[in-house]
């Protein structure tokens, strides 16, 4: 029996959108109410989508700009990102393109993308905009519009808390990277305009001496 292939995916996003829950509801079928830690531990597991079963690894990365030297060496060798936002954060949305996409593209040039808008449940929670008069949610049309600008193959709004499609999103992952999904010749306006922006360059020495020497 030949051996499964293996698949590094890695999670980045904002801090606080709820990476860590929904890798925590992924693997242990569990939402943490207690202890949310900063950065899950790796996991790697036998999965089956479509008949094939593959070796999927998991990476967990913190958001926060006190990461943003160490973060990039989890990219190395990813087969797959999954770019989450929050569905009640227009913030974490808006830094998808502002933020994420020029990181990734620097760091991580063609690797596929799959967008995933968190915190599903919460979007039509009354009572939550309530109690947070500053929170603005974000449509499935929002979603896909970013989707279409970013050029990701796939784009899935999920809860941690109920599980609802956190499944789908790592099936997605592994899809995108078993099927490649055909690129499209033309691109829109839109997306010529984003992608010939020219990128910060968010390295350094220092941080390159380090990513070249940690084999992860």
């Amino acid at each position: 029996m030949s051996a499964s292939r293996f698949i590094k995916c890695v999670t980045v996003g904002d801090g606080a959108v709820g990476k860590t829950c929904l890798l925590i509801s992924y693997t242990s079928n569990t939402f943490p109410t207690d202890y949310v830690p900063t950065v899950f531990d790796n996991f790697s597991a036998n999965v089956v989508v479509n008949g094939a079963t593959v070796n999927l690894g998991l990476w967990d990365t913190a958001g926060q700009e006190d990461y943003n030297r160490l973060r990039p060496l989890s990219y190395r060798g990813a087969d797959v990102f999954i770019l989450a936002f929050s569905l009640i954060s227009k913030a974490s949305y808006e830094n998808v393109s502002k933020k994420w996409i020029p990181e990734l593209k620097h760091y991580a040039p063609g690797v596929p993308i799959v967008l995933v808008g968190t915190k599903l449940d919460l979007r039509d929670d009354k009572q939550f905009f309530i109690d947070h008069p500053g929170a603005v949610p974000i449509t499935t049309a929002q979603g896909e519009e970013l989707r279409k600008l970013i050029g990701a193959p796939a784009y899935i709004e999920c809860s941690s808390k109920t599980q609802q499609n956190v499944k789908a999103v790592f099936d997605a992952a592994i899809r995108v990277v078993l099927q490649p999904p055909k690129q499209k010749k033309k691109k829109s306006k839109a997306q010529k305009a984003y992608w010939n922006i020219p990128t910060r360059k968010i390295t350094s020495p220092r941080l390159e001496s380090i990513y070249d020497s940690v084999l992860l």
